[in-house]
């Protein structure tokens, strides 16, 4: 049997997608994702949060030589993009002006969410323009962040040899932990999970190489159901193949880091000055569900995680988002060669391959 067509619900504050797998709802005009449904969970995401604190996306930016300021992105302007029985294409802008000065990022920010049929899963990209002219200003940090419900959600998965049960939220507050030498890691003296008692918390013991940062995510064990963010490419975070940035992480939290100043400082936080144009594209990438049954090992979620991580990858780029921006197949090149590096510290020779 074919699968559903995709449906598009538009209520007065929300809307929904709807493809008979997932159904996601987004606030409105903010296109914050306030519910995701999925094999009969009426929402993966942390119900106990406000609405604006469960999937977003957000940036740190400051005008130069000014302490920086955390922005979770609300659009002001809603627009079907696409709409038929195959795809959704939503977008949720915020337009920037000069009377915004000082007060928002000087960007026009385009976020961008993707329902397909027969999909177990969302996509979501940005466009960022920065227009001529328009006022100077340093962008520290973009991502979109995803909090799950802690009832749900306590085991977390990156790669075969670093996945576990994860303390909750709670254990990292005053009485169950003690402060260590920053104000990420913490020392468990009185876990909710007494086995996890004289461990260390630290959202940076999860960092993890772009090259290798693909998929990772959540399991839960009841029901038997996984929550993953898949990266298809590497070619719109910052800092190469080898930079360093944060996947998941106690909340339950899972991240998609696409520009982040982490391991490196002020030399991968871009500057813009003397009102230089810039546009980018950040993403998309793919949110992914999937669910086991009832006496599986639920581990098989990560299994099958990496069997669609790589489906993705193989499809990269891929060919239905609707931004002209987001360049298809057909509009892309290759190149192939050899890079000689000049290295005078290494003495055996001038050229290193």
């Amino acid at each position: 049997m074919s699968s559903p067509g995709v449906q598009l619900h538009i209520q007065k504050h929300h809307v929904v997608m709807d493809n008979g797998i997932v159904q996601v709802t987004l606030s409105k005009p903010d296109g914050i994702v306030t519910g995701i449904r999925y094999n009969g969970v009426d929402n993966l995401l942390e119900v106990l949060n406000k609405e604006t604190n469960r999937g977003y996306w957000d940036l740190v930016w400051s005008a130069p030589g000014v302490k920086g300021g955390f922005d979770v992105i609300k659009g002001t302007c809603f627009e079907v993009i696409v709409q038929n029985e195959d795809q959704l294409e939503l977008s949720f802008k915020r337009m920037w002006d000069h009377s915004l000065e000082g007060k928002y990022v000087p960007l026009n920010i385009d976020k961008r969410f993707i329902l397909l049929r027969g999909s177990s899963g969302f996509y979501s990209y940005g466009i960022y323009e920065h227009l001529h002219g328009w006022p100077d200003f340093d962008l520290t940090e973009t991502r979109i962040t995803f909090k799950l419900r802690k009832d749900k959600f306590q085991y977390m998965a990156m790669a075969d040899n670093r996945q576990r049960i994860m303390p909750f939220p709670e254990d990292r507050m005053p009485g169950r932990c003690q402060p260590l030498a920053y104000q990420e890691a913490v020392l468990l003296v009185n876990p909710k999970d007494p086995r996890l008692k004289g461990e260390v918390d630290d959202k940076y013991q999860y960092s993890c190489k772009n090259i290798d940062n693909k998929v990772h995510g959540w399991i839960s064990f009841s029901p038997s159901v996984g929550f993953w963010q898949i990266t298809p490419s590497d070619e719109f975070r910052s800092g190469g193949p080898f930079k360093q940035n944060l996947t998941s992480h106690v909340g339950p939290t899972t991240l998609a880091i696409f520009l982040s100043g982490h391991y490196a400082g002020q030399d991968l936080v871009p500057k813009w000055r003397g009102g230089e144009p810039w546009k980018k594209v950040f993403g998309p990438v793919y949110i992914y569900l999937n669910s086991g049954s009832t006496g599986d090992d639920p581990l098989v979620l990560w299994e099958d995680a990496k069997i669609k991580m790589a489906t993705e990858v193989q499809s990269w780029p891929y060919l239905f988002p609707a931004s002209e921006d987001f360049l298809k197949p057909d509009q892309r090149g290759n190149i192939n060669g050899r890079l000689l590096v000049l290295d005078r510290t290494i003495n055996s020779g001038p050229e290193q391959t």
